[in-house]
């Protein structure tokens, strides 16, 4: 008798509505939405660190599309001693020159006015961050990629060239780093606030942060005045990490520039050591970086239902090596190389 009552009370309860309900009749699935977390994850961004060093020089509004950097030849030393009551000959000056143009860059995204009212998420803000992202990286790229051209090359472990780099063997040393600012020195390449600078990235940062004459910024500079990306120092060199640091991964096309020569024992890293006035930056006053938005119908009779937005980025660029022997690139493999296959 009171086994037929607890089945009784059972039917009861027969018809619970339930999470896992998917039949005909009775599909609760539709209701059982994955959850969504309207916080995006924002994008690691690198440290975008290559205009930091360079010499800034402004086009002004309508003075040209080409910038000329001239760049004085030092006076030979006078060690011819005079002689008494003859005036010597003067001195002439020598003026050479490098010339570069600026180009512009940009990008944009399109948005529909349907894609802006029903979205999750704000479409036009994401578009802006993802246009920030990318414009940030293609500047700082711009200018990293003409400082690889540099030609004034140390191979680590002195090693014999670009293709004889071998994973084991050939990471970035200390001893490479003071080879550098032996080189700098020898140049009398100036220095920058009393440092060299040395822009890294982090596979090659690695082989060099556990040696014992590391510092870390803490240790030998006030915290408030660091460069961006600023890690540590060595030999007389304050280092800026990034992940856009040169790479030409293994086996891809790599220095001398313009060659098809490859390496096919490791990845090749470029560590630049750089001294004042190695290079230079510039753009067009007003003609810099520029975020700009197009709301519905801006466009008028090109968007005559108000369907479509842009939101987009440009900007005016060039950037150029002024005096070549002012900057060592180092070239090394890394702990991390001898499996790396892209470039950068």
């Amino acid at each position: 008798m009171e086994l037929i009552l607890f089945k009784a009370r059972l039917n009861l309860f027969n018809n619970t509505n339930v999470t896992t309900a998917n039949s005909g009749g009775n599909d609760l699935s539709p209701e059982m939405k994955t959850y969504y977390s309207d916080y995006l994850i924002d994008m690691a961004e690198p440290e975008l660190v290559h205009d930091q060093f360079g010499q800034k020089r402004p086009i002004p509004q309508n003075g040209g599309k080409t910038i000329e950097f001239r760049k004085y030849t030092p006076l030979a030393k006078a060690l011819t001693a005079l002689t008494e009551g003859v005036t010597p000959n003067g001195q002439n000056l020598d003026v050479s020159t490098v010339t570069a143009t600026v180009k512009q860059y940009g990008g944009y995204i399109e948005l529909s006015d349907v894609l802006l009212l029903t979205a999750i998420d704000n479409n036009l803000v994401e578009a802006t961050k993802l246009l920030g992202s990318q414009a940030g990286r293609t500047l700082d790229t711009i200018t990293r990629d003409v400082l690889a051209e540099n030609t004034n090359i140390l191979y680590a472990n002195s090693a014999v060239g670009y293709t004889s780099l071998a994973a084991a063997t050939d990471k970035l040393t200390v001893t490479d780093i003071k080879k550098a600012v032996r080189a700098l020195k020898n140049q009398n390449a100036p220095k920058i606030n009393g440092w060299y600078i040395g822009i890294i990235g982090p596979d090659c940062a690695y082989d060099i942060m556990n040696d014992s004459e590391w510092k870390y910024p803490h240790q030998y500079v006030d915290t408030s005045n660091i460069y961006e990306g600023e890690i540590g120092s060595i030999a007389g060199v304050r280092f800026v990490e990034t992940s856009e640091a040169k790479i030409w991964g293994k086996g891809q096309a790599g220095k001398p520039a313009g060659s098809s020569a490859t390496n096919s024992n490791t990845a090749v890293y470029v560590t630049q050591i750089i001294g004042d006035g190695a290079y230079g930056v510039t753009d067009v006053t007003g003609g810099g970086l520029q975020h700009i938005v197009k709301q519905l119908g801006s466009a008028g009779s090109a968007d005559p239902l108000n369907q479509r937005a842009t939101v987009g980025w440009k900007a005016i660029k060039v950037a150029e090596m002024l005096v070549p022997q002012y900057m060592v690139s180092i070239m090394s493999s890394s702990t991390f190389g001898g499996s790396l296959t892209t470039s950068n």
